[in-house]
């Protein structure tokens, strides 16, 4: 499912129209964006947890030649499933 296909789905569970749902989502993952981004975690009941995670910086290897490289530590989006989304996906 992509976007597009997801504001589809919501539209049809609520009815509204797809300007006011699409302008919704695109509210709710900038919020979560710029949570994440000021190192706060957003905690969803019941589906999940957004989070910044640092990678410390690493010697890894070019696949093609077998050279190491040099990693940088960086900074990254994490998602971490609740246990209702974890109990419905396996169910």
């Amino acid at each position: 499912m992509n976007k597009s296909e997801l504001i589809d789905s919501v539209v049809n569970a609520t009815g509204d129209s797809k300007s006011a749902v699409s302008a919704m989502l695109d509210a709710t993952l900038g919020a979560i964006t710029d949570a994440v981004k000021n190192d706060e975690k957003v905690q969803l009941t019941g589906f999940g947890t957004f989070e910044r995670r640092h990678r410390k910086a690493r010697v890894g290897r070019n696949p093609q030649t077998g050279a190491e490289v040099q990693i940088k530590a960086a900074n990254v989006p994490a998602f971490k499933a609740g246990k209702a989304f974890k109990d419905t996906v396996n169910s």
